[in-house]
């Protein structure tokens, strides 16, 4: 299985970003850009890759006492920028200290279980609203439409194990399915 463990926006929040994302999609120059769909957001917070099915049941418990040791914390939705000139996304606010410590107990839950995990380097918060289709696309439009947007609260209460299921068949354009597969509360009181 090809897995993730993240952090998914609440459904407000998701709403307040697609009400945003109609916006930039009616901007010159939102044609050459892939727009990933509502189903698809999420704030990566350690990707693992294929993982062998053996794995799983040790991952399934490091995750959830990763879950257990970090409290609920506040997040909203916010600005935006891109990463080179294929990837526009959209940032976060509020608890980033405690998503970058659960994202650094995510990756050592699946380094405990076995999981070869890419070089760690520090946790940058971001939700991937849409990708260039070539290196010729102008982000720089999006990007500061996107430094306005600030969305409402939510707090988050959980910790989601996510599968990515590749598109088959060579299709064109179409990006990854994203399955839920485990999620675990926040706190000590889960």
């Amino acid at each position: 299985m090809r897995l993730f463990a993240a952090v998914l926006p609440a459904r407000a929040a998701v709403d307040e970003l697609a009400a945003e994302v109609d916006l930039l999609r009616s901007l010159p120059g939102a044609g050459a850009l892939r727009w990933t769909g509502r189903e698809g957001w999420h704030f990566t917070l350690a990707f693992m890759g294929e993982v062998d099915d053996e794995l799983v049941p040790e991952l399934r418990t490091r995750l959830a006492r990763a879950a257990h040791r970090t409290e609920p914390f506040p997040l909203r939705l916010h600005g935006g920028g891109r990463f080179g000139r294929r990837v526009l996304w959209t940032g976060a606010a509020g608890g980033l200290d405690e998503m970058r410590l659960l994202a650094e107990r995510a990756d050592a839950a699946a380094r405990r279980s076995g999981i070869p995990m890419e070089e760690h380097r520090r946790y940058q918060a971001h939700l991937t609203i849409a990708r260039g289709r070539t290196d010729a696309a102008d982000l720089r439009p999006f990007v500061e439409r996107l430094r306005e947007f600030e969305g409402t609260r939510w707090e988050v209460a959980e910790l989601a194990l996510v599968r990515s299921n590749l598109p088959g068949g060579g299709e064109a354009g179409r990006g990854p399915r994203y399955e839920t597969v485990g999620s675990w509360p926040l706190g000590t009181a889960s």
